[in-house]
């Protein structure tokens, strides 16, 4: 099979059955989850990346440009099931395309007040240098960007944006990019280790031996040393469960595992709520649909923006999006009640033929979950949880190292931090191939120069400690079920450390998350079979989000203050001169303890933001 891939031409659908055409050869994943050599322990990888996100991708195949490296991708799916399959609006980057007049630092000045000053500039400003390459990188790779009538891919202006920079495919951006990707990691010979769920990161006397998991389709636990890891497992969404855009799969497993080692969550009070996500399920209706022309309303049919962003309006960042959407809530002027309250998203004077070219999975998942058709009538929506600014802590945004040797990690488990404490829509596809590629270069690097010094016997020590556990929990006959806890908690964190927060409510969500995890210490798991235990790995990823919940509250409750996505309703005000500054949380034994760390200021002095 051919590894160079010197052009390619796309058909309608070839990227979605995981299949190109790429310089004459057809490349397809066969579906193996676990190569036989994984299963017997008898592989060392250079390179283990976690997660088959963007990030995850990227990084793969820029590791695998060394072609002495042995690199595999591990992902508890099947790789192409992420989230970021699920993005819509496309990727932010300075092109000269669509709209000549932007610029780099457009690009970061925008990055930097939208995250309400949090953001590392440095980061910043290194990302919006680079974000524009990888929109051109991908288009050789054959994404098949919305063209212009000359050819050339067309950009569209998304909230907090001063200009059309966010290349895109229709509004299933992030759907394409992974197919891309994965189709060139197949082309270099990446392996894939799918549908196998993390369970940790071993590491002894400051080396790192590899990682301890579990095959899903046979129950095997499996032990795979490696010599560098890369950390790209996405958000924890799911800790707000039936309020998140994210899928079932977002659940903060590898920013767990990374606290266990040591290495800090940062900012992990700065959660984004989406504005648009369908009331009936928080499912994303994608910020593109605004950029495309769609007014919010109220009740009556008035486009209330203009109340708390004249200029912006629906374009205005997120979080004031978020907070207005809210606001108008809980002042009656939305409709219905509870957790399904909502306004309207309005998409009627919009020609139909407009949105079924760029709206069209907008169109499906309204007319599909909510029964309406968005052409002739208004869809009730309301926000929804979407996404972590925070992360784990990368100690140098050049190489994304974190502050365990050989460990590094990319995408939305981490936080570098370029989107300090408010994501601009359409950034996060750009960093994770920005910050991807810097991860794969630097993992690959690391282990080129760097002799296997791990303790095999340790791992499998690790492995069989793991097997124990899993005959222990999965016996259990009494106890409170998983589903209770997992219900629990996102109620808890949904209404006392949501939209809105305050002291009175944070604390007392402190105090329900630890209960919970004191309940989740002695819980029912209620199967003991080994193949495909979905209950086990429920098991697994609730008592992560018990971990990143407990970190969430921590972090809100230490910031008295409000900015971007952090909105204290007892601290309206931001306060620069007490809160300039990075929360860290680091987890030692079941102790957890909060630092902070300065925000790098470069050009860009903190002022008031204006939309």
């Amino acid at each position: 099979m051919s590894t160079e891939i010197s052009r390619r031409t796309f058909i309608k659908g070839g990227a979605a059955a995981g299949v190109a055409i790429a310089a004459g050869t057809y490349f397809k994943w066969e579906g193996n989850n676990i190569p036989k050599n994984v299963r017997d322990g008898n592989v060392t990888y250079d390179v283990l990346i976690i997660g088959s996100g963007g990030a995850g991708m990227k990084a793969a195949l820029e590791a695998a440009k060394n072609d002495k490296l042995k690199v595999a991708v591990m992902t508890k799916m099947i790789p192409t099931r992420s989230a970021s399959t699920m993005a819509q609006g496309g990727m932010n980057g300075v092109t000269g395309v669509t709209d000549p007049d932007d610029t780099t630092e457009a690009h970061a000045f925008d990055t930097v007040k939208g995250g309400d000053y949090l953001c590392d500039q440095d980061a910043v400003e290194y990302f919006a240098e680079t974000a524009g390459k990888v929109i051109y990188e991908m288009d050789y790779m054959g994404y098949p960007y919305n063209r212009q009538e000359d050819g050339s891919f067309h950009q569209r202006k998304m909230g907090g944006s001063s200009h059309a920079r966010a290349a895109y495919y229709e509004d299933r951006s992030g759907h394409a990019m992974v197919h891309a990707l994965f189709e060139q990691c197949l082309a270099k010979n990446v392996e894939f280790i799918s549908e196998c769920q993390m369970l940790e990161i071993v590491r002894k006397d400051e080396k790192l031996s590899g990682v301890v998991a579990v095959d899903m389709r046979s129950g095997n636990f499996i032990s795979i040393p490696t010599k560098s890891i890369i950390i790209a497992t996405g958000g924890y969404g799911r800790a707000y469960w039936i309020r998140t855009t994210n899928p079932y799969s977002s659940t903060g497993d590898g920013i767990a595992m990374g606290m266990q080692l040591g290495i800090p969550f940062k900012d992990p009070e700065m959660v984004q709520f989406h504005p648009t996500g369908l009331a009936s399920n928080g499912v994303l209706l994608s910020e593109s649909s605004r950029s495309e022309g769609a007014y919010l309303l109220d009740k009556d049919g008035n486009r209330f923006m203009a109340r708390y962003a004249p200029k912006a309006m629906e374009l205005a960042t997120r979080d004031i999006v978020a907070r207005s959407i809210e606001t108008e809530i809980s002042e009656g002027r939305g409709i219905g009640e509870g957790l399904h309250a909502a306004v309207y998203m309005d998409f009627r004077h919009i020609p139909k033929e407009r949105i079924m070219e760029r709206l069209g999975q907008v169109y499906d998942l309204s007319l599909r979950f909510e029964g309406v058709d968005i052409s002739k009538q208004p869809v009730p929506i309301r926000c929804s949880c979407h996404y972590s600014m925070g992360g784990l802590e990368v100690d140098d945004y050049k190489t994304t190292a974190t502050r365990v040797p050989g460990v590094y990690a990319a995408g939305e488990c981490s936080c570098v931090s370029i989107h300090g404490a408010n994501r601009l829509g359409a950034n996060s596809l750009s960093e994770v191939l920005v910050f991807g590629t810097v991860a794969g270069k630097s993992a690959a690097e690391y282990a080129a120069k760097t002799k296997y010094e791990g303790n095999l016997e340790v791992l499998k020590a690790s492995r069989d400690q793991w097997l124990a556990k899993f005959d222990e929990v999965t016996t259990r006959t009494v106890g409170t079920p998983v589903v209770e806890i997992r219900d629990k908690m996102a109620e808890t964190m949904w209404y006392k450390a949501g939209v809105y927060r305050d002291e009175q409510h944070l604390n007392e969500a402190s105090k329900e998350i630890d209960a919970l995890m004191e309940l989740y210490k002695n819980c029912y798991v209620g199967d003991s079979s080994h193949t495909y235990n979905t209950a086990f790995m429920n098991y697994i990823e609730i008592g992560n989000l018990l971990q990143i919940s407990k970190a969430i509250v921590l972090g809100a409750t230490a910031r008295k203050e409000s900015r971007g996505g952090h909105s204290r309703k007892d601290f309206p005000l931001r306060d620069d001169k007490n809160f300039m500054k990075h929360t860290l949380v680091f987890k030692e034994g079941n102790t957890y303890k909060t630092e902070y760390k300065d925000v790098v200021v470069t050009k860009y002095q903190p002022k008031e933001r204006k939309y």
